[in-house]
């Protein structure tokens, strides 16, 4: 028996056991609904937590005068992550090819954006382009793998879904303004404005249990922005990379890095549709959610 089918038996044979007790009350049964949103997401984000355990787990404790420099066996250890999770079948390939696009345009912002001196990273590496270690790329990666995973750990559906060209415009055009801004007017205040055009009236429909939520959009987009902003304090105190604010010690990560990560997420939403394309509450079957 594989990992997956392994790890899937368990899953089952716990929610056997627990359902009864949840079918006591509706209290248990919200608790429970709760317990398992809550699995679920930690489950879509075994890579990205896997990742800023590595960060934290080398800075406390690899060695100053190692033969292997930190950055290099992050981008390795990231390698070989992604690799296992393919093997054991956890992540798919037409997933896993997205992610890696996501991947290559997040190092080339981040080439950019290091020359342009927006961040830096302080250590020495050998796997690098210019100023930015090729680990950082697996940092945009984590969040298009949370993206897939748990769409279909939540059997994600829409309602009002905006036609498909409008979400592919507004990630353009965030990722343009991203290297545009150093030369041209910022545009992502009217960038924030044309995704609530877009998504103001759409909804999550996502399966935690058995019974389908919802949540708006807009909401869903802003937490998944401000989680990710929380991950990116906890790396930077780790000292995976440091803002020029930072530079006489560590400081909490600006606030409005939350607006470049809420455009970010966008792209990686967006490039993510490629192989999950948004469906309706009905439309077709419902996900395998450990499929």
């Amino acid at each position: 028996m594989s990992l997956k089918d392994r790890i899937k038996a368990r899953v089952l044979a716990f929610d056997a056991a627990a359902r009864p007790w949840a079918a006591k009350s509706p209290l248990r049964g919200y608790a429970y609904e709760f317990l398992l949103f809550g699995l679920k997401q930690a489950w879509a984000s075994l890579f990205g937590a896997t990742m800023l355990a590595m960060l934290v787990a080398t800075n406390l404790f690899w060695p100053a005068d190692a033969v292997l420099a930190r950055y290099d066996a992050l981008f390795l250890g990231a390698f070989a992550l992604q690799g296992l999770l393919l093997a054991t079948r956890l992540e798919r390939w037409d997933e896993a090819a997205v992610i890696c696009v996501f991947h290559l345009v997040g190092t080339a912002m981040e080439v950019f954006k290091t020359a342009h001196g927006s961040w830096t990273y302080p250590e020495a590496a050998i796997f690098r382009i210019g100023g930015a270690p090729l680990f950082a790329g697996f940092m945009y990666a984590s969040v298009g793998s949370y993206i897939a995973r748990a769409w279909r750990l939540m059997d994600l559906r829409f309602i009002r879904y905006p036609p498909l060209w409008g979400p592919w415009l507004l990630a353009i055009l965030a990722y343009a303004n991203f290297f545009a801004h150093h030369y041209l007017p910022d545009i992502r205040i009217g960038l924030y404005a044309l995704s609530a055009v877009l998504f103001g009236r759409a909804w999550f429909v996502f399966t935690p249990g058995r019974i389908p939520r919802r949540m708006p959009m807009l909401a869903g987009f802003a937490l998944v922005a401000l989680f990710v902003w929380l991950a990116e304090n906890i790396a930077t105190f780790a000292g995976a990379w440091t803002y020029p604010s930072q530079r006489a010690g560590w400081t909490l990560v600006s606030p409005a890095k939350l607006g470049a990560w809420y455009l970010l997420m966008m792209l990686s939403f967006v490039l993510v549709t490629i192989v999950h394309r948004p469906r309706s509450p009905g439309q077709g079957a419902a996900t395998n959610p450990l499929s």
